[in-house]
């Protein structure tokens, strides 16, 4: 009884086909890492575009739209965005306790958008309100009484709000901004000052961000191998 042996054809590379697919690869993991430092850092100089600055509450002064180029807001609350750098020591998020004006829901995260702690009903205050102190990276000093500490892995990072709407309407709109840009503060903990590491400053978490935004522009100039193969707006307060 004969047997027809199984034939394959083996795909053969050479040299440089190897290295331009490694190139190629790593390109495509290093944007896949540092894609959410990207993004953080854009979205701050969109707040940059606005006047706004870190140690300041931005917000928007009615739901968002379309328009927005944000990944996945909600058109259905009013959005406060305070960006902070504790290179100079703790900053102090404040947030006001829920009641029948209103109520803020959100989180702060790093500047690797790794959330840190929720904030309002749902998060430490439990709805009670309180001053969230956000901590540098390696930070160890006792804080004063009655702060809720938040340990950040980067001097800098941001924090989502947002203000609920008891219903769509101009006055209720109107309500929801006021209670969140007079009920939320970012200050400086004044009395907990710390001297910046001199190898870990915003400058130079800038300038791996600027290399990462270099190698997103490579990858985009990559794309044709991949497919060969199976404004957002607001108000400083």
């Amino acid at each position: 009884m004969k047997t027809q042996a199984a034939s394959a054809t083996a795909t053969t590379f050479s040299a440089a086909d190897l290295a331009e697919r490694t190139i190629h690869r790593r390109a495509v993991e290093a944007v896949i890492w540092g894609m959410p430092a990207v993004n953080a850092e854009l979205m701050y100089q969109a707040m940059a575009d606005a006047k706004a600055d870190f140690n300041q509450l931005t917000y928007w002064s009615r739901p968002v739209t379309a328009k927005n180029q944000t990944l996945t807001p909600n058109p259905d609350t009013i959005y406060l965005n305070p960006y902070y750098n504790t290179t100079d020591g703790p900053i102090v998020l404040e947030i006001p306790a829920a009641s029948e004006n209103g109520s803020i829901t959100g989180s702060v995260d790093d500047a690797w958008q790794t959330a840190i702690e929720d904030v309002g009903p749902a998060g430490v205050d439990k709805g009670k309100g309180g001053k969230y102190a956000i901590l540098p990276p390696g930070y160890k000093d006792k804080l004063p009484d009655g702060y809720l500490p938040m340990q950040s892995a980067t001097y800098t990072g941001f924090a989502i709000l947002r203000s609920n709407l008891k219903s769509g309407s101009e006055e209720d709109i109107a309500k929801a901004v006021s209670y969140g840009k007079e009920g939320i503060k970012v200050y400086p903990c004044l009395r907990q000052r710390i001297r910046p590491r001199p190898n870990t400053s915003t400058s130079s978490t800038r300038k791996l961000i600027r290399r990462s935004l270099t190698i997103c522009a490579f990858l985009r100039c990559s794309t044709a191998l991949c497919s060969e193969s199976p404004g957002s707006s607001a108000t400083r307060s």
